[in-house]
Formats: structure tokens, sequence, C-alpha cells
């Protein structure tokens, strides 16, 4: 038996789980834990929710609660929705826990006490009106690059170029809205450098022809270039106090705390749930420090699933961390897989271009599986591929419902008709049983090699093989039309299918738990081990359960409600004003490119009067607004459910742009756009007249 330790990406805690997330990390370690299960090895899998960081404190200044309340609100939401989905964590924990807290402070304070670190001095930018040094995403100016008036101090989201907040021009604070000052702040930084030299460029080129090639490929584009030292502590008030007495105001940064989180999850997982045993945590102290075995013993493997955006921090900088502290492994692999794209576009949380997975779990219950089936199908292994719901449905039609259920099916009705759901007694096989038989041992091996290569698209096609397999052999041997004439071959033919059956309950597990489940029941046998798949399966007599369809085919209107949907997210990111993302003062921005006089009287713009106003449902932030323009009432949905009741607005003027094209949003019609003001913090008003005009009133 081998040990392992299988971590997940932390997800960040500003925001839902989409299946980009699911087929980069969580779904392929998800299946290799449950494989790794099923052999009998021992192996915990870790994941929770990463809290801490500038887009946490953004987000919580935006919707004005506190970090805190931000990643509670969404630390819940992603725990449920892995729970709901079948996600097999043996611990979802969270790093604003206090054991998180003890853990990383300890962390920092080896590494510290053994010299590792170096200090500098540097002159940070710092707004003079609240006296606060800005972290990278407090500053927006424009990009260099394109020309974005919205971009911010690490990276501009328009054209993706990485920036430093010196690089922008005319930068301001996100906090004040003026432009900041430079200002000297201490902080301790990782000497990556010095480590590169000593040790990390052979060890990561040692892991040549183990490691994939895009993974390989990254880290050593990070090490040609030159590793540079890395600061581990930022000016911020959110995150996990640095455990200095002149560090006063200063926390961990988030990429030092976060993969630290694996550890500190794992140390909650035995005190807290312990892995076996539970009896005896409470009477033997010792108990809890069994967490050492899975991040200190040589002999445990410890294996990173992770997406492409997170390769140099789990190849090179989280590996630095663990060998200088001393006492832990290092990864034994990082299988990170590319990104999954859209409908042709990038998946995109800031407009909404997503599919949720909690949303996701609404719309289709109790079909977790056809999405894990459609996910490890189009999985973003080697290159970034692409979901869109047409390719769903289909594959859920063609292959799950006609070719895996279909045979499942097909299989336990025939046994009921013909032999009261009893296994039959088989006769002399023939080189059909033969080609199945050995198409039966060839998938489990074939699985088997293919899950411990990483290569999860493969191992799910040979699943799927094997299904294919049983169909052409029912066809090719007809058993409905020997029963009368040679009823001991369809009681071999029968044995033979009931016995593909098996193994598919059983291969199925790591990629269809749910399936698999159903299938046992079905089979009325208990949970098999991957060893169980040796010689026969199935004994001659034995009671099978009441046969039921596996899986229903997905009709064309289900799709094209999904669809719609994406088309009105597509909608009212066009319609809505893009600073309000961004929270960049519109006064600070640079001006638009000039226009013409007849270009602008184009636009048809009028006075109206709200003559009611309810919120759009399933939406946070759109009302539905009935509006008198002068000309006629028509219907605008408009985006400011966060900025105003809709009780409060009814008599209110507004300008309205009447000549706009009309748009659907959420299956509703909007006839227009209302015009708003922004202010530096966001908040939108309407732009409207100082006295009352008669409605049609035009606005020049």
């Amino acid at each position: 038996m081998s040990r392992y330790t299988v971590t997940a990406a932390l997800p960040y805690a500003n925001g839902p789980i989409h299946i980009g997330h699911l087929a980069g990390a969580y779904l392929p370690a998800d299946i290799f834990v449950r494989y790794l299960r099923l052999k009998g090895e021992d192996v915990i899998f870790i994941c929770g929710s990463d809290e801490h960081g500038v887009p946490i404190t953004l987000r919580a200044r935006k919707e004005g609660i506190t970090p805190q309340q931000v990643v509670d609100k969404y630390h819940g939401i992603i725990k449920k929705s892995f729970a709901d989905f079948g996600i097999s964590f043996d611990i979802y924990h969270r790093t604003s826990d206090k054991i998180h807290y003890e853990t990383a402070s300890a962390f920092f304070t080896t590494l510290y006490d053994k010299n590792v670190f170096i200090t500098e001095e540097s002159e940070q930018y710092f707004d003079e009106e609240t006296q606060m040094f800005l972290a990278d995403r407090y500053i927006v100016g424009t990009c260099p690059n394109c020309g974005n008036s919205n971009a911010y101090g690490d990276q501009c989201e328009k054209c993706g170029t990485s920036l430093s907040p010196r690089d922008l021009i005319n930068p301001h604070s996100q906090l004040s809205g003026k432009p900041p000052i430079l200002k000297k702040t201490k902080h301790w930084y990782l000497p990556l450098d010095k480590m590169q030299n000593e040790w990390l460029d052979k060890w990561i080129r040692s892991k040549e022809g183990e490691w994939k090639n895009n993974v390989l490929g990254q880290c050593k584009s990070w090490l040609d270039q030159g590793l540079q030292p890395r600061a581990v502590t930022r000016d911020l008030d959110w995150g996990v106090p640095v455990p200095l007495p002149d560090a006063k105001g200063k926390v961990l940064y988030v990429w030092f705390d976060a993969p630290i989180g694996y550890i500190s999850a794992t140390k909650a997982l035995f005190e807290k749930n312990p892995k076996s045993d539970p009896a005896r945590a409470g009477r033997n102290p010792k108990f809890k420090e069994q967490w050492k075995n899975y991040w200190c013993d040589p002999e445990t493997k410890l294996i990173h699933f992770i997406g492409k955006d997170n390769i140099v921090f789990h190849c090179l900088i989280f590996p630095a961390m663990l060998k200088a502290e001393g006492e832990f492994i290092l990864p034994e692999n990082v299988p990170a897989n590319e990104f999954l794209n859209l409908e042709g576009d990038k998946i995109s949380t800031s407009r909404n271009w997503a599919v949720w997975l909690h949303e996701y779990l609404e719309a289709f219950p109790n079909k977790q599986d056809e999405l894990r089936y459609v996910l490890t199908s189009i999985a973003p292994e080697t290159k970034d591929s692409e979901f869109t719901w047409k390719d769903f449905q289909a594959r859920v039609n063609n292959e799950l419902v006609a070719i895996f259920g279909n045979f499942v099916n097909r299989t336990l009705v025939l046994t009921k008709n013909y032999y009261e759901s009893k296994v039959p007694q088989h006769g002399n096989a023939t080189d059909l049983e033969k080609e199945c038989v050995a198409a039966m041992k060839r998938a489990k091996k074939n699985i088997g090699e293919a899950i411990e290569k990483y290569r999860f698209r493969e191992a799910l096609a040979e699943l799927i093989d094997l299904a294919r397999t049983g169909n052409k052999y029912l066809a090719d041997t007809e058993p409905w039309k020997l029963v009368k004439t040679d009823p001991d071959r369809v009681a071999t033919i029968l044995y033979m299918s009931l016995e593909i059956t098996a193994y598919l309950a059983v291969l199925a597990e790591p990629f269809l738990p749910d399936t698999s489940a159903n299938i046992l029941k079905m089979l009325n046998i208990e949970k098999m081990q991957w060893t169980h798949l040796e010689g026969q399966v199935l004994k001659p007599g034995h009671q099978l359960g009441t046969p039921a369809l596996l899986f229903e085919k997905v009709e064309d209107d289900v799709i094209e409600k999904q669809i719609q949907k994406l088309n009105s997210s597509k909608t009212l990111n066009q319609s809505e004003p893009t600073n309000a993302a961004s929270n960049a003062p519109p006064a600070e921005a640079s001006a638009k490119s000039s226009t013409t006089f007849d270009e602008f009287s184009k636009m048809d713009i009028r006075i109206g009067t709200i003559l009611a106003a309810e919120r759009v449902p399933k939406t946070d932030k759109l009302l539905k607004l009935t509006i008198d323009t002068g000309i006629d009432k028509r219907i605008v949905v408009s985006g400011i459910a966060a900025f105003y009741e809709p009780e409060k607005i009814i008599g209110q003027q507004v300008s309205i742009l009447v000549n706009l094209e009309p748009r659907k949003i959420k299956g509703i019609e909007s006839q227009g756009m209302i015009l708003m003001a922004e202010n530096a913090n966001g908040e939108l008003a309407f732009v409207a007249p100082t006295k009352v005009i008669d409605n049609g009133g035009t606005v020049r």
C-alpha cells in the first residue's frame, strides 16, 4: 500500500465555482483519488477556501461589508457546491480558520529563525488621504500598452498585459480617487534567485519525462529568465499578521499563506475529523500528530492538481518554501491543466460568461455524472478546450444514453424477462465470449494506466469503449432471437453481458460515481474494489435488483434555455457601463475618442417618468422599469438594483435613450437605456432634470 497526499487548488472565496474550475483541477483530482481508494491505497484529499488577499477587500468595499462577511458567504457557496456535486474531499477547510493562522505563522517564524528571508526597503504607492499603502489592485490608471483607462496596478484586464503600478499612466487610488505618493516601506523576501542556483533549477529539470510538458515548459521559461526575490509580506489589514514585533500593519502575502493552507487543512482533518479510528483521538494526544505522515514522510507522494495559472506557485515557489522549512516532502507531480473556454469565448466571472456549478445543479438535478462525463471527455489536459451546450447534449444523448445506459438497461431487462432477474448458468465460451473477457481485462489495465499517468480523457474513452463492446456483443448474438431455439446459448450471452456490466460498475466509479452506485444496486452487490475484477464476478443464481434507466436524453428546449441564459449575459454586458465593475473614478479617466455632431444627434434622449419598478427574479442587480417616455409607455431593464429600491423610485424622472435597438435581457425585452452617472466609489445616480419636465422632453 502506498500513501498519497492529493491537493486541489484552493479556490478564491470571492465568487462561486464554474465549470472551468471543475475541468481544470477539481474533477481530475477527484477521479484520481477515487481510483486510489478503489485500489485500497492510503490517500487523503485536501482542499479549502483561499480567503485572503486584495480582491477580497475590494469586493468587501464594493458591497459595503467586511472581508470576513465576503469569505463567509462564498466559502459556504463553494463548499456546498462541491458537496452537492460529489467532489470527495476528506476535508474542505478555510484559511481564515484559527489553525491556519497558527500554522502559517509558525511556518514563517521557522524560516525567519533560520535566516532564510532577506529584507528590503522600497518605495511603494501610498494614499495620503486614507493613510494606507496601496496594494496593486487598489491602484488604477491608463494601460501603457492599449490605453485602457481602467487598468489595475498588476494587470490590464483588457489586453492581458502584466503591469506594475509604476507602469500606469495617471495612476490613482481606488480608495480616495486621488494620485498616490511614493513612500518607503520594509518587507521580507524569499530569495528565489539563491534557491534556483543551489537546487531548484536542477530539481525541476530532473522531472523531465515525468511531469507534463505544459508544466515543465512554463517552469523552464521562468528559470531561464532567472528567478528574483519575492516579497512574502505586504501592507494590508486583511490576512495572517506577520508574527514579528516590527511588522505592525503587515500581513503574509496571500501567495505565501495560501499553499500553507494545504498543511493546516491536513492538521484540521486529524484534529477535528480523524481519518482512522476516531475513538483514539480523544484518548491519545499524539493521534493528531499523524498529519505529519502525509507531509513529512519521504515515502508519501504529494500530488497537486491545479490550473495552468498556478503552475509557478506550486512548482517553483511552494517547493522552495517547503525545502527551506526543512521538514516537508516536495511534490511528486503537479498535473496542471490548461483552460476551458465556453461557447467560443474565454470564461469570465466579471462578465458572468460562465456556467456556474450551483446553477447547473439547480437546472439539472441528479445529473452530476452527465457533467462529470462531458467535462472529463473534453478536459484541457494539454491545450485549451471548449464547452458548448450543444456538445454537452450530443455527448449525453449519443454516448451516455445510447451506448452506456442502453447496454446496461438491455442486459438487465432481458435477464429479468428471461430469468426472473437471476444470473443464469453460463455454458461453453465461444470466441465471442473470449473476446469480451479480453476486452474487460484490457479496459481495466488501460484505464488504470491512463489514470496513473493523469490522462483522464483517455481513461474515460476506454470505459465507453467497453460499453460499446457490450452493445456490439448483444447486437451480434441477438439473444432475443435465440431464446426459444437455443436457451443455453442465451444464458451464456446474458451471463457475459452481466459480467461486462459488473466491470463497468467498478471501472466507472472514479468518473461516474452515482452511475456506478446505481449499477451496483441493480446488480444487488456491494461496492467492490479494483482487485475484485479478477475472474468471475457474479455467481449463477445470484438475485439481481430492479432494472432502471441510468440516463435520460437532454431535450432541445433544455439546451436552448441555457444558451439563451448565456446570450442574456452577453447582451447585459454590452448594455451596462464598464466602469462600474472596476470602481475607477470617471473624472480621472482619459476622455474617449472624438465623435461627430452628426453621430451624437442620432441619439434620441428623452425625459421620462418611472411608472412601475420591480426586481427581475433570480438576479441581484436588475430592475424591470415601466417608463412613460411621452411617446409611449415602455419596459426598460436596468442594472441599478444595488443602488435603488423599486418602490422608492416610482415617479422619478429619468433621461432615457429611446432609439436604442431593443434587446432581450433575462427573457425580458428592454426597449431603451436610462442614463446614469457614476462616482469614484462606483455608485450610480440618475441623470435627471433639476425641475419637472414634461415627459417626452428632449435632451440636447
